[in-house]
């Protein structure tokens, strides 16, 4: 079997809130279609630097970023980048289910006919299916349709931003602790939707919760205070870590 290819490279990432540093010297290959893991204890920087990935921090007053995130081989941050373009092929997935308060239709098509994806009714219904079958939610709500998204059980919710998401034709899907406000039913339908979206997406999961990231992911990065202490292929980091701290923070003693 071939190695991956890099989808993402980042090459001495500093990052700062005001004039404090949250991120120092992060350097990673992020591989196509391969799901990432970002572990490490609350405030480390995981979740900023998984907003890095697609400038989702440029909302943020008084934020500085230094070094290189390249997609593709193009830096995301050089000037002239189209950051609306950019998150169309980097998507991302939050913390809490956050449906528009909206149809479930409506919560779908809504970036396809941002963007002009969709040019009629047929080219809709074609979106909407494919992507709430992507996210394994077609069958349960293909007959509810106009239903509000709020209905839904969290569970379905979050599958359903992630229909959301991947209506729109992304590259890479970011995880911003996708499955910390679900129970371990819901947590483990989301766990085994990654894996089908692999076939087609690079997937970046920010996670609390070790043991998914030792069942879901391909490779994991540890950080720690605001610094990348190892990224490796997740068995590895688990079983054979080359860091003490590595060892300690998996093994419960540090963190």
């Amino acid at each position: 079997m071939s190695e991956p290819m890099e989808k993402i490279r980042v090459e001495n990432l500093n990052f700062y809130y005001g004039d404090k540093p949250a991120l120092e010297g992060i350097s990673v290959p992020i591989q196509e279609r391969q799901i990432t893991a970002l572990i490490g204890p609350s405030g480390c920087g995981k979740s900023t630097f998984l907003r890095c990935l697609n400038r989702m921090n440029d909302t943020i007053r008084g934020t500085r970023v230094e070094g290189h995130v390249l997609l593709d081989g193009v830096d995301i941050y050089a000037r002239g980048t189209n950051v609306v373009d950019l998150r169309k092929r980097v998507g991302m997935v939050f913390q809490r289910p956050n449906p528009f308060p909206q149809t479930i239709l409506d919560n779908v098509s809504f970036g396809p006919r941002m963007l002009g994806l969709a040019k009629n009714r047929k080219d809709v219904a074609d979106i909407v299916e494919e992507s709430l079958r992507g996210a394994a939610l077609w069958d349960e709500v293909k007959d509810i349709l106009k239903k509000d998204a709020l209905s839904l059980s969290l569970g379905q919710q979050q599958r359903l931003c992630i229909a959301r998401a991947i209506a729109v034709k992304p590259e890479v899907i970011l995880m911003d602790e996708p499955c910390s406000a679900l129970d371990p039913i819901a947590t483990l339908q989301i766990e085994e939707l990654m894996q089908s979206l692999r076939k087609d997406y690079t997937i970046v999961i920010v996670t609390h919760n070790m043991q998914q990231a030792a069942r879901a992911s391909n490779y994991t990065g540890f950080f720690w205070m605001g610094k990348l202490v190892e990224f490796a292929p997740t068995e590895a980091i688990f079983t054979r870590p080359s860091q003490r701290l590595t060892e300690e923070y998996v093994t419960g003693r540090a963190g």
